[in-house]
């Protein structure tokens, strides 16, 4: 390629040290020589270059100036630039999935208000949430929530039970429903656009 170029490749070359302590030869290429040379090698890198180019050709006067090198040259930089843009949005998501990892490999389970602090929004709007959404429900004339037996077998909601000693020292048992990790990262996928809009709105 330098050749091609009319280049003296020699006034590129250098040394990289090798995991193994082994001084190797290389080239410490510029970045338009390096683009040169990933675009000969990435058919995907190469492919948009041409795309840009034909649009770029596509425009008319605002690029009847340029000749075929400098067309080149502007393809190039722009899908560099694409290709930038991409490796920030890959970068931007790992927090995400690392934040959902988390989730899933955590272990126990949280009540509801636990679970909505956890996603950043009342108690009462994620009761309402998992109410209207098909997560649980009451019984007639019971105070406490449960989760439809589907979300359980789905690993999504488990079931505590508590024993409570009245005044009187009878014992009631209590029923609570309670979000798994698993239950708690799906719920942060499923009403996170309704969690922006609430910030929003505050």
């Amino acid at each position: 390629m330098l050749e091609q170029l009319d280049e003296v490749a020699s006034s590129f070359a250098g040394y990289y040290i090798a995991s193994n302590g082994k001084q190797n030869p290389c080239f410490n290429l510029p970045k338009d020589l390096t683009l040169t040379l990933v675009a000969g090698y990435n058919v995907k890198l190469r492919k948009r270059i041409i795309d840009r180019w034909l649009e770029l050709e596509g425009q008319g006067p605002r690029t009847a100036a340029l000749t075929g090198p400098q067309l080149m040259a502007a393809a190039l930089i722009e899908a560099d630039a694409t290709m930038k843009a991409q490796a920030a949005q890959i970068e931007g998501m790992k927090e995400d999935v690392a934040a959902h990892e988390r989730l899933t490999k955590a272990e126990g389970s949280l009540n509801v208000t636990e679970a909505a602090k956890n996603l950043g929004i009342r108690p009462k709007e994620l009761f309402d949430w998992l109410s209207h959404n098909g997560w649980t429900y009451k019984r007639p004339g019971a105070s406490n929530w449960l989760g439809y037996q589907t979300k359980c077998n789905q690993g999504l909601l488990e079931h505590k039970s508590t024993t409570v000693i009245r005044a009187d020292g009878s014992e009631k048992i209590s029923e609570q429903v309670r979000i798994t990790p698993k239950g708690l990262s799906l719920l942060a996928k499923l009403i996170f656009p309704t969690v922006r809009l609430i910030g929003g709105a505050a």
